[in-house]
């Protein structure tokens, strides 16, 4: 029967996985160091090695012949878990397995020792999808393991997991893997089998894994079905990808580039018509411009075109402008009921960019420039006779900055909270100062951009301030119903509290703060204030006997 390449070729070693350097090379120290503790938990996207991981881990733990923290491979043990039949590691998935019913017999059977092995070895895939109730009967568990029990959870929605797991257990968190990785260990499969490939084709399965190994071989196996000679041609990967080909990409980037819009909708119109998706074509699309851009700025040319270097010359800016514009239309593409109109729509858009960035020019650019000057003659004359009369009237009006309208009576609120118990509130903004670092790794790269430029300037059990550069980031932030929600288990984790978000302005913060500490003065000291301001200078030794009359 045959095996699919993902299972045929799935890592047997520390050394065999792809990507994860850093976590083979600990997990592999753990167990020649004897430092095996009772609970973990592998995090990452799809396809990255997590359940892998997990069997190579419990192989080497409990393999005898294991050298340097590798496991032999070739040990009665060893044979038994690769092929799942050794009693003492218990592969499970949470999926379908997720009852407290389920999860109290794991927890009884634990108590039982090994019968073969050294360790007795759980591995519960997708962890996320327990109930509620199974969590909490697996709370005691992972809190007072019975000995030579080791847990091994893997899942790949890290913030579905309750803050009470994450305390019990060593977290490693697997990245995605990336393009290059991928290709190389799809080409070094294919030398094994003997078979032949194209390196573009390469390139575009392992650009549409999207970080997954298992993706990855799963497209590769479909491309050789398809294949009758044995080859992985270019062809064939984007036939099984639907991605649109280089050549078309370039021809119709060079249309959008001569603003020839016919010419640029006759060549979308061949690609719906050879079935090719619209959501594909977008996101090619946008690839296209960010490789023109990596190239623009000096990073490596893996497109070997002549429209290719001809589309180099389109400018930055507009390019920017470009990508800009796929971007907003891409959700419409993608989960509209016309997405053909959409990308059609986006076409035109795309063609008439230069024409509406020239637009932008004012038409009385002429008249701004020669008042301009006479107001440069008239400056320079000024200085010349030593004196300058006035202030000399500015010609445009100055863009007004964001205002983002904060919730002052909540703010001094917090601020009159955390004077009740200053040293703790002290510490709790030490603890997310400390951690703030370690939460931002946590998060998505679309939400640390949101949160770039913030900082926490005041916290308590309770609540948060997080001070941001950006009004606009600020207010996002606070529009963001789900991101207290998401911060919740990781605040909780890494700093020990779990408090509510607050975003303001730094600028609008520090006013805050200042009109707060002033109302903290005491009535006689904003008195004593008012009557020096009487008292002059020379009389100044007389303050506390002098009585000034209204």
């Amino acid at each position: 029967m045959y095996q699919a390449l993902y299972r045929k070729y799935r890592s047997q070693t520390f050394g065999e996985m792809v990507g994860q350097k850093v976590i083979s090379t600990t997990l592999r120290q753990a167990v020649e160091s004897g430092k095996i503790s009772h609970a973990y938990l592998f995090s990452g996207p799809r396809g990255t090695g997590k359940t892998s991981a997990a069997k190579i881990f419990a192989k080497a733990m409990n393999c005898p012949d294991q050298v340097d923290g590798e496991p032999c491979n070739q040990c009665d043990i060893c044979r038994d878990i690769t092929n799942g039949s050794l009693e003492d590691v218990i592969e499970i998935d949470a999926a379908s397995n997720n009852g407290v019913d389920e999860i109290r017999e794991i927890r009884d059977k634990s108590t039982y020792a090994p019968s073969r092995a050294t360790y007795k070895v759980y591995i519960i895939d997708e962890v996320h999808m327990l109930s509620t109730g199974a969590f909490n009967a697996l709370l005691k568990t992972l809190e007072e393991p019975t000995e030579n029990v080791v847990f091994i959870l893997a899942t790949t929605e890290l913030h579905k997991i309750p803050a009470t797991i994450l305390s019990r257990v060593q977290r490693f968190e697997f990245k995605s893997i990336k393009q290059g990785a991928i290709k190389e260990h799809l080409a070094s499969i294919l030398e094994k089998e003997g078979l032949t490939f194209d390196d573009e084709a390469l390139t575009i399965i392992a650009r549409r894994a999207e970080g997954g190994m298992r993706d990855a071989l799963s497209i590769l196996d479909q491309a050789l079905s398809l294949s009758a000679d044995n080859n992985v041609s270019q062809a064939i990967a984007e036939e099984i990808t639907g991605s649109i080909g280089l050549t078309a990409l370039d021809s119709f980037v060079a249309n959008i580039r001569n603003q020839d819009t016919t010419q640029a909708l006759s060549n979308l119109e061949t690609l719906f018509d050879n079935g090719k998706s619209m959501s594909r074509f977008a996101t090619d699309l946008l690839e296209y411009f960010r490789d023109l851009l990596i190239v623009k700025a000096g990073g490596e040319n893996s497109h070997h075109s002549s429209l290719f270097e001809e589309n180099l010359s389109l400018e930055q800016d507009r390019l920017f402008k470009l990508i800009d514009l796929v971007t907003s239309a891409l959700p419409e593409i993608k989960t509209g009921t016309h997405p053909k109109i959409y990308a059609e729509m986006l076409t035109i858009k795309l063609s008439e960019t230069h024409s509406q960035m020239s637009q932008e020019i004012p038409e009385n650019l002429q008249e701004e420039l020669d008042s301009l000057r006479r107001e440069v003659e008239g400056l320079r004359k000024a200085l010349k006779e030593g004196k300058v009369q006035g202030e000399v009237a500015p010609t445009r009006k100055a863009k007004a900055s964001y205002q983002y309208k904060v919730d002052r009576e909540k703010i001094l609120t917090i601020m009159r909270e955390t004077m009740e118990n200053p040293q703790k509130s002290r510490q709790c903004l030490d603890a997310l100062k400390a951690t703030w670092p370690e939460i931002l790794d946590s998060i998505s790269p679309q939400n640390r951009a949101l949160l770039n430029g913030s900082e926490p300037v005041l916290a308590n059990q309770e609540n948060a301030i997080l001070a941001f550069n950006a009004a606009f980031n600020a207010e996002q932030v606070m529009k963001r119903s789900d991101l207290n929600d998401m911060f919740g288990n990781i605040m909780s984790s890494a700093a020990g509290f779990s408090p509510n978000i607050m975003a303001v302005p730094k600028a609008e913060f520090e006013k805050l703060r200042t009109e707060f500490a002033r109302s903290l003065k005491s009535k006689e000291e904003l008195e004593k204030e008012d009557r020096e301001e009487y008292i002059p200078k020379e009389l100044e030794f007389l303050s506390d006997v002098v009585e000034i009359e209204d």
